[in-house]
């Protein structure tokens, strides 16, 4: 069973693809697919319970793909191509299936284990990724192709430990990032009271009481992070700004973030 806030989001993911997309048929195929939740929900109980960390589950995923596809979407409205469009190699669509793909299954690899999971993620999402692409693309195996390559890179990139290329992957790799709102954190406080390696992004976490992504002033996207306290910047400085900074899509970003009730530190 799905909890209301994964079919909330699923609904904005929906609703900001365009109608009778390949991408939006892409989003529907993999939220109805019982294995893939299953497999989200077990990287959860890993990441949660086990490790201690922060939630990588069902709620996650789709929050990080809500992200990426909002981003894309304000980036393309700037008149800004993807690389798959600037290279020639496929349609704006095309790049949206491929960041649906990777956003949503970029954390199956925490089902496993936290080292090297985006490695594990590629692994264990390629067969979901092959009978998405065969369902909605049965005749056109080099589009398949292409996106898969492109899915994967939007995988093995999301946590700035490898040199991504495409705007589509740099666009993951930030989507992720920002997904730091203090949600993520209540039940990892909850049931690990215990000290342990890495409570600091618990607690980072913990103070960030909103992140919005909306159309920026000087650039295509703004990100604005409001947090109760100055712990959260530790969730920007060592966190988002890394991912930002590794991202192809760092140059069409404005970053600003700040304590509710004080002026918003611009980062970029």
């Amino acid at each position: 069973m799905k909890s209301p806030k994964e079919l909330s989001i699923e609904k904005k993911i929906l609703e900001e693809l365009a109608p009778g997309s390949a991408a939006r048929r892409v989003a529907e195929i993999l939220a109805e697919d019982a294995e893939i939740q299953q497999m989200q929900e077990y990287a959860n109980t890993v990441s949660i319970v086990r490790l201690g960390y922060n939630d990588h589950g069902p709620v996650h995923m789709r929050t990080v793909t809500r992200n990426a596809v909002l981003m894309t979407n304000l980036i393309h409205a700037a008149g800004i191509k993807t690389s798959l469009e600037s290279e020639n190699a496929g349609t704006l669509d095309d790049s949206m299936c491929a960041i649906v793909l990777a956003a949503f299954l970029h954390d199956l690899g925490m089902s496993v284990g936290r080292s090297d999971h985006e490695l594990l993620s590629m692994t264990l999402a390629m067969p979901f990724i092959d009978r998405t692409l065969l369902q909605v693309f049965p005749d056109n195996l080099e589009k398949r192709i292409v996106i898969r390559s492109l899915a994967f890179e939007g995988i093995i990139g999301h946590m700035a430990s490898r040199r991504i290329h495409s705007l589509e992957a740099g666009i993951i790799l930030i989507a992720d990032g920002c997904d730091m709102e203090k949600g993520r954190a209540r039940i990892p406080l909850v049931l690990n009271t215990e000290p342990r390696v890495g409570d600091i992004h618990k607690y980072s976490a913990n103070s960030i009481e909103r992140v919005v992504i909306g159309k920026g002033e000087q650039k295509p996207v703004r990100i604005s992070v409001a947090m109760s306290t100055d712990v959260g910047f530790f969730q920007i400085e060592e966190v988002l700004l890394q991912k930002v900074n590794m991202s192809p899509a760092k140059q069409y970003i404005e970053l600003f973030a700040g304590t509710e009730g004080h002026e918003m530190k611009k980062y970029l």
